[in-house]
Order: structure tokens, then sequence, then C-alpha cells
């Protein structure tokens, strides 16, 4: 898989601009708030129909636009593919080669990214919400469908607390419970198969960047399940029994406090190094460690199942990067021959990325200039 040709129209600040990447790095040179960003965000939208950062998509259409509209070409085991997607204040359209994509298999098939953000570098000792959202990116990554199952679960849940919150009778309360309980044994299950995957893989990578005598752990932790069951061996017909005799249990609890208690939506990852939570006692180079060890998992496991890299974003990582983190990095990228797009406000900072067919970009303003070389801007 190799992305051919980016094309942006009314996106965010961005100018309507065409990038030509290169098969290694592309490389985004710009001050805070010019929009390099942004172009990381349309391309992320294009690979997985969600915006990297935005909490509305119509966050996404250029102020005082009806629409934006984000386009690429790709080569797909050896033949070119266009794919597109369209946003307008009330959803998103995806196409493929010109046509609608009735499908998400007709539209995601031989395209993945990883994606990598400052953000990201506060998971460890953030909240559990961001610890679940990092996980559900690196699911949706090998399961496409979870992005459909994710938003079903969502509905039903919104529903479910809405009755909680207008203290609606227990027979209504409990019609949603079955729907809930099977959508949420199936999140479950997506989510452990892909820990199984990526937790030794992230091992391994913490000893190589972290350079600690500390092994790193990453444990799934689903909340109120309650004793007698094993979530590494349950079946999903038995997650789903057990969230349903939980979601019973804790009903009055939950009409008392006005939202769900139990389902992956309540879930945390557990990080630690040794036998010490990372939240409480990981140093911010070992927390950052921890991440990187996670995005070099998931590479190597989107490689191996895929049968090829995926597309790397990386949104000005380097600069949060400690010198040796960020050199490993760097080599990383470089070694991997992943292609790779690259944010930075100091190109100094990715220059070990960089090779010989190396694509400069200059951003400002939103005007987006292809320049031959690193010099600096005029």
């Amino acid at each position: 898989m190799k992305l051919l040709s980016l094309t942006y129209q009314r996106f965010r600040n961005l100018d309507a601009v065409t990038l030509e990447p290169s098969a290694h790095a592309t490389i985004a040179v710009g001050e805070n708030g010019q929009g390099k960003t942004n172009l990381l965000e349309g391309l992320y939208l294009l690979a997985t129909l969600k915006p990297l950062r935005a909490n509305k998509l119509s966050e996404l259409i250029r102020f005082g636009e009806a629409s934006a509209k984000v386009t690429g070409r790709f080569l797909i085991a050896g033949a070119e593919r266009e794919i597109a997607v369209e946003v307008i204040p009330g959803g998103r359209t995806a196409f493929v080669d010109g046509k609608r994509a009735q499908a998400l298999d007709a539209y995601f098939g031989g395209v993945s990214v990883v994606a990598f953000t400052p953000d990201d570098l506060a998971v460890v000792k953030g909240g559990p919400d961001g610890r679940r959202a990092f996980l559900d990116r690196s699911v949706f990554n090998v399961v496409p469908a979870y992005l459909d199952e994710s938003r079903e679960y969502g509905r039903a849940l919104k529903s479910r607390n809405k009755l909680l919150k207008d203290r609606a009778p227990m027979s209504h309360l409990q019609a949603w419970d079955a729907t809930l309980a099977k959508l949420g044994a199936r999140l479950w299950v997506r989510r452990r198969a892909l820990m199984e995957s990526l937790v030794e893989r992230a091992r391994v990578a913490f000893q190589r960047i972290g350079r600690s005598p500390l092994e790193a752990q990453w444990r799934y932790q689903p909340s109120h399940l309650g004793e007698g069951l094993s979530f590494a061996t349950a079946s999903e017909a038995e997650l789903c029994e057990r969230m349903l005799l939980r979601l019973d249990a804790r009903l009055s609890r939950d009409v008392e406090r006005g939202f769900t208690s139990v389902g992956p939506h309540a879930d945390d990852v557990e990080i630690a190094l040794g036998d010490k939570p990372a939240r409480a006692y990981a140093s911010q180079g070992q927390s950052r460690a921890l991440v990187l060890a996670w995005k070099v998992a998931e590479i190597e496991n989107l490689q191996q199942h895929n049968g090829f890299l995926p597309l790397l974003l990386l949104d000005d990582v380097s600069s949060e990067l400690d010198p040796e983190r960020n050199a490993f990095l760097m080599g990383y990228l470089a070694d991997s021959g992943a292609q790779t797009l690259l944010t930075t406000t100091d190109a100094a900072l990715v220059t070990r990325a960089a090779g010989a067919d190396t694509r400069w970009y200059r951003v400002h303003a939103g005007k987006v200039e292809a320049r031959a070389s690193l010099s600096p801007a005029p």
C-alpha cells in the first residue's frame, strides 16, 4: 500500500492543495497554528472516517463553507484506487473510485494508518477515557467493523442513560439491557484479542526504548464484572450473560446515579512498571517510552496482520520527546521503510528520519508550499 496523492478542499484553514508524498518520509514544517496538523487530520479522516482531534465533524469544514472534502489516490495490490470523504454539517459520505461506498469492507480494504500525537504521550498519566480511546484506535486498525460496532454500543448506552436520568420505569430500562449486553460483549472480545496480540510486542519494544530494569505490563481491566468469571477465557456468550446479570444487579445504583456503570465504556487499561502502576510511579521519560512501545507494537502487529506496513502519521511528537527517545523514534522510522508523514516546528528534530527522497513542505497561514530542501523559509 502506498499513498500517491492527497487533495484537500475547504478543509479547516487549508487552502486547496494537492500533496504528492514521498514513498518514505514527507515532512511538513511550520509554526503552531498554521495548519500543518490539519494535513494529518485530513489523511486520518480519509483512512478511518473519524477525526483525529476534532470533537465534531462539522469542525473540519472551513469557516464559511458548506462542506469539506479530502481525496486520496492509493496503490493497493498493484492497482490504483481513489477514496474520498466529503463532510457536511450533518455527517460525512465516503466514496470509492467516485462512487458512494455502500459497505465498510469496500472502503477500508487495503488501507490502514497509525497516528501518533502529543496527546498520546499523556495517556499513561491521564484518565481511563484516554486509554480506552487509545486502545480503540488500535482495535479499529485491525477490525474496521469495530467502528460501527462501537457506535451501535454508544447509541444503546446513550438511550439507557437517558432513561436512567428520566427515572423511567424499570421495564423500559431492562428492555435495553439485552441489546447493551450483546454489543458490549462483542467490544470486550475485540479489545481482548487486540491486547493479546500487542502486549508481548510492546513489552519487548519497551526494553529496547526504555532501557529499564523494570518490565512493562499492560492489562485490560473490565469494571464491575463480579467474581467467578475469567475474563481472559470467557466466551462472547458468557460475557454477554455476565453483563446482563451485572446490569440487573447494579440497576438501583445506576438509577440513583443516572448512568450505566457496567460495560466497555467504564473499563480501563492498567499500565505498570514492575509491580507498580505507571500512572503513579512512572517518570515522564518512562511514560513516553511506554507509549512509544505501544505504537511500535501496533505497527509491527499491523504489518503481520495485513502483510504491509500502515501509513504512519506523527504530529510534532519529536518536540515532546527527550533526545534519546526522539533519536530512537526517528531511527525506527528510517529503518522501517514505512511511508510516513511528519509535522514539526523544528526541521532539525526530524532529519534522522529524512532521506534522499524526502518531500518537504512549508505550511504558513493555511498555505502549503513544496520545498526542495531543508533551507529555512524566507
